[in-house]
C-alpha cells in the first residue's frame, strides 16, 4: 500500500473545512494556525471536560502498539464527552481473514463517527478515507514512513508557546530520518508555518531521497548540523522497520549522533530539546538529559492532548450528518 497524493477533497470539505486529518501536506497556513489556536484554549481552559462531542463515537483503530498515541488520542475524545471505542486488532477479526474494508463496514454499522487509525503500511489512513461512508471521518494516528500529522501539530505547539516566530528558528531533527513518518510531518509543518531554517541530520544511509524538495537542508555531521539552532528534534532508531544494515552499532550512532551533555554545553541556553517517545536512553539522548531543564518531552506529551481535542472538535464539533 503506498501512500495517495494528497487531494483537497479528501481533507477538506466543499467548504474548505476540514474532513478527514491525513497528513499535514497541503494543509492552508490557516488551518494549521487555527487548530493550535484551540488547541491553546483547551491547554488553558480550567475544566477538563467539555460537551463538544457528546453523542458522538470514536474508534481507536491501532493496528501497531502504540502508548502515548492510543492513550492521548482516547483521553482527547474522552474530555470532549465522546463515546469511545478501543478496538484490539489483534484479537479481532482481522486475524482471522476479514479485510480492511470489512472491518471498517462492520464498525461504521455500530453508527461510528471517527476512526483513529494506526497502520504499519503507508497510505492505509488514505485508504480508509477513500472507502469511508458519508459522514465517517478518518484521523491519521500514524502509517507507514508516511504521516503522522498530529505528533507534528503537538510539536508545532510546543514549539509555538516558547519561541512564538516560527519565521526566525532554526529546527534540527536528528536521527533516523528514513523511516519517521514523525520526520517528514514536521517538515511540512514547519515550512507551512514560515521556518526558513529546517535541518535534518543523519548518517547517509539514513536520509531518504527527496527530503531536501520537501524544504530540509542535509547534515551529516551533528556538530554542523546544530550548530546555532533555537530547537532539537531528536527520533529514536526505528529498527523494526530496518531491512539490513543501516549502522555499525547503536555505540557509534550514540558517539556521532547522540545528544550528550557535552554537546548540550555548545547549543544555545535556550535551546528546546524535543522528542516524540519512545526515547532510547544511551543512543539518541543521553539519560541525564532527557528531562532536564531544556528538555520538552514531557510537554509534548501534555500538549498531544489539547492538539488531538482541537483536531476532533474541528472534524466533528459541528451539527451532526446522518
Amino acid at each position: 500500500m503506498t501512500p495517495a497524493r494528497p487531494t483537497p477533497s479528501l481533507q477538506l470539505d466543499a467548504a474548505g473545512r476540514l474532513k478527514h486529518l491525513l497528513t499535514i501536506e497541503g494543509l492552508p497556513r490557516e488551518m494549521i494556525v487555527s487548530l493550535l489556536d484551540q488547541a491553546e484554549t483547551y491547554a488553558r481552559a480550567k475544566t477538563r471536560k467539555f460537551p463538544t462531542l457528546h453523542g458522538r463515537t470514536v474508534c481507536n483503530l491501532f493496528f501497531e502498539a502504540s502508548t502515548r498515541t492510543r492513550t492521548t488520542f482516547e483521553l482527547a475524545a474522552k474530555r470532549l464527552s465522546a463515546d469511545v471505542l478501543n478496538l484490539q486488532v489483534a484479537a479481532s477479526s482481522t486475524t482471522k481473514g476479514e479485510t480492511l474494508l470489512d472491518t471498517l463496514a462492520t464498525l461504521e454499522a455500530m453508527q461510528v463517527d471517527m476512526f483513529v487509525v494506526r497502520h504499519e503500511a503507508s497510505g492505509a489512513a488514505h485508504f480508509f478515507a477513500q472507502h469511508a461512508g458519508p459522514g465517517v471521518a478518518i484521523l491519521n494516528a500514524g502509517d507507514g514512513r508516511h504521516a503522522h500529522p498530529t505528533q507534528a501539530l503537538l510539536d508545532m505547539f510546543t514549539i509555538r508557546r516558547h519561541k512564538q516566530e516560527f519565521a526566525k528558528l532554526s529546527v534540527a531533527i536528528v536521527g533516523d530520518i528514513l523511516h519517521s513518518r514523525v520526520a517528514r510531518s514536521d517538515v511540512h509543518a514547519l515550512s507551512i508555518l514560515g521556518c526558513k531554517d529546517v535541518r535534518v541530520v543523519a548518517p547517509t544511509t539514513l536520509i531518504p531521497p527527496g527530503i531536501e524538495a520537501m524544504g530540509a537542508k542535509v547534515f551529516h555531521t551533528l556538530e554542523e548540523g546544530l550548530d546555532g539552532v533555537d530547537v532539537v528534534i531528536l527520533l529514536r532508531l526505528q529498527k523494526e522497520r530496518m531491512v539490513g544494515a543501516f549502522l555499525p552499532s547503536l555505540g557509534e550512532f550514540h558517539r556521532d549522533f547522540g545528544l550528550t551533555r557535552a554537546r548540550m554545553k555548545k547549543l544555545k541556553p535556550d535551546v528546546l530539546v524535543m522528542h516524540p517517545g519512545p526515547i532510547n536512553r544511551g543512543v539518541e539522548i543521553e539519560g541525564a538529559i532527557a528531562y532536564g531543564e531544556r528538555s520538552m518531552i514531557l510537554q509534548q506529551v501534555t500538549h498531544g492532548i489539547a492538539c488531538r481535542m482541537a483536531v476532533m472538535t474541528a472534524i466533528l464539533g459541528k451539527e451532526k450528518s446522518r
